[in-house]
């Protein structure tokens, strides 16, 4: 989970792009008024899902090897299409 420090100010001028960030990229905010953090805009517990977790799921299955070639491909793709989530805070 990313972790991104914004002033308050900021975070109320951009809240609805916040809390898609927190929810659709699990973006944690450390919000700071005059320096100091405040509060924290976090996603729900027990809705984060991590590259590992799907990774442990994939290890049980056992895919015929043409299927998890197409599979392979398709994940490829996806990744060349979907690229690298962008964040005017980083």
């Amino acid at each position: 989970m990313k972790k991104t420090v914004i002033s308050v100010t900021e975070a109320a001028r951009n809240f609805a792009e916040c809390v898609n960030l927190v929810r659709y990229h699990n973006v944690t905010f450390v919000l700071l008024k005059n320096g100091a953090p405040v509060a924290r805009l976090v996603p729900p517990e027990g809705k984060v899902s991590k590259g590992a977790d799907l990774a442990k799921a994939l290890a049980h299955l056992n895919l015929p090897r043409a299927e998890a070639a197409a599979w392979s491909g398709d994940l490829r793709k996806a990744r060349r299409t979907i690229g690298k989530p962008g964040s005017r805070w980083e």
